[in-house]
């Protein structure tokens, strides 16, 4: 008798979802990996697996032979560019890019709304018990409605991004590295991208950053960090910014230069930035950005949602439907770019 072909989960999965799983694939066994670091999988564990969803532990290319796709349970994998079974010749490699949009856009919107209206210092007076005499003039927002907000990175986040704002009639501007193909921006959400830019005043290809951060009053940073986009908002660009506008960066740590950002916003060039992301975290206890009072520091948690295992499992077993049928896969990673 052969050896069955297997697909392994190493995901906080149901019983109930393995089981539909197990429906979906009756010709591969399906184990539920029960803890998923290497060391509490043993060696032989892998060595039937064809598939792979995973969340940190990677297998040796020894170790798993037979491994054809490996499903991430992250959207950003560039912690697992090095491992050795990621250069393995046609192995497809598809990443969460898009089941996380709804909960970061929404925790973006969240951070242009707390800086428009002063939050941070409206929260450091009630620390204090403080009623301020120069409230009338401290707390007048810089509203979203009218505005201009630009959108580095117009994939999955940023078109739902620029969904939450319509109402508030916003000009909408945004840049991408690739300009013709926005409607390729991984899974989505039903109802919850912009594949043709419909909502734009006007997509900028990514060499013009700089003219689009001139246009903004807010601009929110939502790329994946690559080679190419590795300091992409460094002193220059920053400059560049309108003087008094806000940055919000849900990106990845290394995105923003945090040495530029944080000399913009001493200086006044910058009214504050929401940061979820840094280019070493924990940010550290002696960071300037932890005393500015226009600096929101969210501790990189805006990809969190209850609903984030469900939203994967979704993106998982459209993924596998696709597999099965031989099908090109949904948010495949181009492993020479990064993510």
């Amino acid at each position: 008798m052969s050896n069955p072909k297997e697909i392994l989960i190493a995901a906080p999965f149901s019983a109930e979802q393995i089981d539909e799983l197990r429906q979906m694939a009756p010709d591969y066994q399906v184990r539920n990996l029960p803890k998923s670091d290497n060391q509490s999988i043993p060696e032989d564990t892998w060595e039937h697996a064809e598939v792979l969803y995973a969340t940190r532990a990677l297998p040796t290319p020894e170790q798993a032979p037979n491994l054809k796709w490996i499903q991430f349970h992250v959207a950003g994998i560039d912690a697992y560019l090095g491992a050795p079974i990621m250069a393995r010749e046609g192995l497809q490699v598809t990443t969460l890019s898009g089941a996380n949009s709804p909960q970061v856009a929404e925790h973006a919107l969240t951070l242009l709304l707390a800086l428009g209206h002063r939050l941070p210092e409206m929260l450091a007076d009630q620390g204090r018990s403080h009623w301020s005499a120069e409230r009338l003039t401290r707390f007048v927002p810089s509203e979203l409605a009218g505005s201009t907000v630009g959108i580095v990175g117009y994939g999955a986040v940023g078109q739902r991004l620029a969904q939450l704002l319509q109402p508030f009639g916003c000009t909408l501007l945004a840049s991408r590295r690739d300009l013709l193909n926005v409607d390729k921006a991984g899974y989505q959400a039903e109802g919850t991208g912009d594949p043709q830019g419909e909502l734009l005043r006007r997509l900028y290809p990514g060499k013009a950053i700089r003219s689009l951060l001139k246009e903004c009053d807010f601009v929110v940073v939502t790329v994946p960090l690559t080679a190419e986009t590795r300091g992409l908002l460094g002193a220059r660009q920053l400059e560049a910014m309108k003087p008094g506008a806000f940055l919000v960066d849900v990106s990845r740590g290394g995105v923003v230069d945090h040495t530029a950002l944080a000399a913009a916003l001493d200086k006044g060039q910058l009214a504050g930035a929401g940061l979820d992301v840094f280019p070493e975290e924990p940010l550290p206890a002696d960071s300037p950005l932890w005393a500015m009072p226009n600096v929101i520091v969210s501790p990189h948690v805006a990809g969190l949602s209850a609903h984030y295992t469900a939203r994967a499992f979704e993106l998982f077993k459209q993924n596998l439907q696709r597999y099965l049928a031989g099908e090109e896969l949904i948010s495949s990673a181009d492993l020479e770019r990064g993510y």
